[in-house]
């Protein structure tokens, strides 16, 4: 989402300066384009060659720089598909609200007519002076958007608001900012995980699921402007911020989650891998061995899909078949006895395919035939997956 992407990078004074190295790495682990501007005092923290190494990119610090026909800081506003200022500190804020430009950055952002996203880091006390609150008010009046800081331990030895959002953050943020919104006002209920069933107090079986098809989907969903509820079994393969968390452990669990919120959905997308098989008599103890084999009865488990299946009314359903033999016969059979709207089949024996991986070679399976897929990262068939939901 961040590939191509012209990013400009405002840095402003503050030993937070640091956080933004990391921030450069990423952002070109996503291949953006960076270039950065520099207020002198942030040069006293970090200095300008360690942002030209690890964005690999120019820094701009001298407002006097430039010739008559390139004049930078409009030229950069012209370039940029946005402006980040991290960290935004309480001075600058000041300045940008009442258009003070006595430096490169500040002049850049008198020059710049698009988007302006912020993130503030400073001490406790000057983030809530009520001059400060005034211009954030002000600010977000205008438009500027913001990426809050968080509570934490500050350079100054305290405990408060005011620190700086982590580099994994604010590149969430930026991937956020670039997604078309697409899918506003759709209500997408998302599964993800294994589920379990107990043999006894510390035991249970489960299967390999690592959630990270399901949580792809709703870091996605989320980005194209939907409403997610996310039901998750008991894995965390990321952090997803702004979206609804459920987290179950058992079949009924997750039955009852998906149909606490299935009659206000719009779509319901089962990433999740319940058990087919669960322990018929669970024991509230811990069986101890006694020098003997243990037997488990193990019963069908009841069939979560096709139960919303048959409950559906204009709800799309989104299934999928992880196989190892038959994998267009078995997903097609899934998806007649399930009144599925789709079935995402994978072959779990083919590599960069199975659990636990950040890839997949998916088939999608309808009415209407059978469309197979390459190899691709499962945040990119998310959106493929997600874009069915718009169909």
């Amino acid at each position: 989402m961040l590939k191509d992407k012209n990013i400009l990078i405002g840095i402003t004074g503050g030993i937070s300066c640091y956080k933004i190295l990391e921030l450069c790495s990423r952002l070109k682990k996503k291949e953006a384009n960076l270039k950065i501007v520099m207020t002198e005092a942030a040069t006293k923290f970090v200095t300008p060659l360690s942002f030209e190494t690890m964005g690999k990119c120019e820094v701009y610090t001298d407002l006097f720089s430039g010739t008559h026909s390139k004049v930078h800081h409009v030229e950069l506003g012209k370039w940029a598909d946005v402006f980040l200022i991290a960290p935004l500190s309480a001075n600058t804020m000041a300045k940008i609200t009442y258009g003070i430009a006595d430096n490169f950055l500040t002049s850049t952002y008198l020059a710049y007519d698009k988007d302006l996203i912020v993130a503030p880091s400073m001490n406790t006390n000057m983030l809530n002076n009520p001059a400060t609150q005034k211009n954030i008010s002000i600010l977000k009046q205008r438009g500027v958007r913001f990426i809050e800081s968080e509570s934490g331990m500050l350079a100054c030895n305290t405990v408060g608001d005011g620190r700086l959002r982590e580099p994994i953050d604010i590149v969430d943020y930026l991937e956020y900012y670039f997604t078309k919104k697409d899918l506003v006002g759709k209500n997408i209920v998302i599964t993800a995980g294994p589920t379990v069933s107990k043999i006894d107090y510390v035991r249970y079986i489960t299967n390999h699921s690592s959630g990270k098809m399901g949580y792809n989907i709703a870091l996605s969903a989320r980005n194209r402007g939907a409403n997610v509820t996310l039901i998750t079994g008991p894995v965390h393969p990321f952090d997803i911020n702004g979206i609804d968390i459920i987290n179950i452990s058992s079949n009924d669990d997750l039955k009852n989650a998906i149909d606490s919120k299935f009659d206000d959905c719009d779509a319901l997308i089962m990433a999740a891998a319940p058990i087919d098989y669960k322990i018929e008599n669970y024991v509230d103890r811990k069986i101890k061995k006694d020098g003997n084999n243990l037997e488990l009865k193990l019963i069908e488990s009841d069939d979560i899909l096709r139960y919303f299946g048959l409950k559906k009314k204009n709800q799309k359903i989104i299934g999928f078949a992880a196989e190892t033999d038959d994998l267009i016969a078995n997903a097609t059979k899934k998806l007649n006895s399930k009144k599925a709207d789709y079935i995402v089949a994978n072959n779990l024996k083919t590599e960069d395919a199975g659990f636990d991986v950040d890839t997949n070679i998916a088939s999608i399976i309808s009415k209407d035939g059978v469309k197979n897929y390459p190899k691709m990262l499962k945040s990119e068939l998310s959106d493929v997956i997600l874009d069915l939901v718009g169909d």
